[in-house]
């Protein structure tokens, strides 16, 4: 904390991966302010808030990282809990990357339960979330791992999506719902290299939205990465579209072929093989 108030101060770095501008410190807390401001409206009349300066999912209780000073993803969640007295809330992080600071921070806690897919680490910063990490003592089965490989597209992307992430949140039964939706899954997006389009995310927002009302809804939604400003821009309106049930999203007219449908199926049955002991799925 004291580096990063010093560092907003001279400007700097904090890492190879973060770099502190002037004044970074005062627009981190406002950043995280406004999703413990959208966590507390949940509770006071509103279904969904939405945050677009959030989702720091790579920030850990003791140090920054991956452009993230201040993890907002567990900040709202101790806010929520020590407020209002929750003890089960699901993450839903779809972000290109993992969520590496989220799931240090909780992976030993069975009230919260994480599902990160992302690039495999071996492929992508910063190299971890793979199958195995499923949690830790009393949170072993509260940690949900998809590491997809390069190229996967949409037809395999929301295949799995479907097969694992509605029975979670249906057994779970959350009490508030956190979606992390960076679109830096996008196929133009130049740091990465899934292969999502433009509908899919549309998909994606309903299919969240639709959770939420089954389960307890209050959905918080916290716009992640995306490095095509473009690309970003049509992205988020699309997931806006699902959220709010309108029928005039964007299409993307051009075929992105995805040969990985073979390989997330089998990823699919593997991670339903782990996770066999603690969710019927």
């Amino acid at each position: 904390m004291e580096r990063i108030k010093y560092l907003s101060k001279t400007g700097g770095r904090l890492s190879l991966d973060t770099p502190a501008p002037r004044g970074i410190y005062d627009i981190a807390r406002l950043a995280v302010g406004g999703t413990i401001l959208g966590g507390d409206k949940l509770f006071n009349g509103y279904q969904c808030m939405c945050n677009p300066l959030a989702g720091f999912h790579h920030a850990s209780r003791s140090y920054a990282s991956g452009f993230c000073f201040f993890n907002d993803e567990a900040i709202v969640v101790e806010f929520l809990r020590e407020k209002y007295g929750l003890d089960r809330f699901l993450i839903i992080d779809l972000d290109v990357h993992h969520a590496n600071g989220t799931q240090e921070i909780y992976y030993d806690d069975p009230s919260v339960l994480l599902v990160s897919f992302h690039q495999d680490g071996r492929t992508l910063y910063p190299g971890t979330g793979f199958i195995d990490e499923i949690g830790r003592g009393s949170g072993e089965g509260y940690t949900v791992n998809l590491p997809l490989p390069p190229g996967t597209g949409s037809k395999s992307y929301l295949n799995a999506f479907y097969s694992i992430i509605p029975g979670l949140a249906e057994q779970f039964q959350p009490e508030v719902i956190v979606y992390q939706c960076g679109v830096d899954t996008h196929h133009s997006d130049p740091l990465a290299d899934l292969r999502l389009v433009y509908q899919t995310y549309y998909h994606l927002g309903r299919n969240i939205m639709d959770l939420s009302r089954k389960t307890c809804n209050k959905l918080l939604v916290l716009f992640g990465g995306g490095y095509n400003s473009e690309s970003c821009v049509k992205s988020y309106y699309n997931i806006m579209c699902g959220l709010l049930g309108r029928s005039d999203y964007l299409e993307e007219k051009k075929e992105i072929f995805d040969d990985k449908v073979e390989y997330i199926d089998g990823l699919i049955m593997e991670v339903k093989k782990i996770l066999e002991p603690y969710w019927e799925l």
